[in-house]
């Protein structure tokens, strides 16, 4: 008798759904830093909110908004096929999911107008089943470089 395939539904999300808080390389001690973005406090009520990012490393103590809009990723490797990173581990949970899994649904397009999810849109070498093994120990190094990061 076979085995029960692992079963991933696409939960729909977007990628820009993951941005508001990521794991970035520190630019001055190159250790793991922390990449936030919050709504700024609006001192009027009918005044609009804007995002403010800040980034913070529990290393070197450094704690300013950057003036670059994306620093470089913590949670990023290659392989012989290509990049593969995430902004936080939810999102490369969310990754590790859908790769190990051997049975991929999501809902018909006519179900929902949300048509290019995260998932659809990641490139056709992650999607194989061929390159799963590979995809997945790389997965497993970045989950590692949190820990001894």
């Amino acid at each position: 008798m076979s085995a029960t395939p692992v079963r991933f539904r696409d939960p729909l999300s977007k990628e820009y759904e993951f941005t508001d808080s990521m794991l970035v390389r520190c630019p001055r001690c190159d250790g793991m830093a922390h990449f936030d973005r919050r709504p700024a406090h609006a001192p009027d009520a009918d005044a609009v909110s804007y995002r403010q990012r800040r980034l913070v490393c529990p290393s070197c103590g450094l704690a300013r908004n950057p003036s670059c809009a994306h620093p470089v990723l913590w949670l990023r490797t290659r392989t012989r096929h290509g990049e593969v990173w995430a902004y936080n581990l939810e999102h490369l949970d969310l990754l590790r999911r859908f790769v190990a899994a051997s049975l991929r649904e999501r809902p018909p397009w006519y179900e929902h107008g949300r048509k290019m999810t995260y998932v659809a849109r990641l490139p056709a070498w992650i999607k194989r089943a061929k390159n799963r093994d590979e995809v997945l120990r790389a997965i497993d190094r970045i989950r590692a470089s949190v820990v001894t990061g």
